[in-house]
């Protein structure tokens, strides 16, 4: 886990430390063999597929931009300060924290697509933070 520190523009980062293997092999009746899943990350354990098609339903609507051209999937990809991210986040969860208690949004919008647009931005600002720390 990457430590950032809050009072930082820059983010002071701590290195993550690397799972370690446990040794240990594991023999399948077909005689098959393969270390042993401790310590690996677990994707289909931690992620949900349905939120995850969810999302991409989410990201593939907002495509079709306002002059009628169509950007690439990956196009935020290629940079959004963090402080933009930072803005959209805030007002995207306070649409979320309005619907939570039974109000309507700033902008008509429902929970599920205020959470993608929460999640955007999360994703958004982690992707600007794990490149800058790969670019050190």
């Amino acid at each position: 886990m990457t430590i950032v520190n809050p009072n930082e523009h820059d983010g002071t980062r701590v290195p993550p430390k690397p799972p370690k293997d446990d040794g240990n092999i594991r023999k399948f009746d077909t005689g098959a063999t393969r270390d042993t899943s401790a310590n690996k990350l677990d994707y289909e354990a931690f992620l949900d597929p349905c939120v995850l098609k969810r999302y991409a339903e989410y990201l593939n609507a907002n495509r079709l931009q306002t002059d009628g051209s169509l950007r690439d999937g990956d196009n935020w990809q290629k940079g959004i300060p963090l402080t933009v991210y930072m803005k959209s986040k805030y007002r995207h969860f306070m649409d979320t924290w309005l619907l939570h208690r039974g109000r309507h949004s700033q902008v008509g919008t429902d929970i599920e697509t205020s959470l993608c647009a929460e999640l955007f931005n999360t994703m958004g600002y982690l992707h600007e933070v794990l490149k800058a720390k790969r670019a050190d």
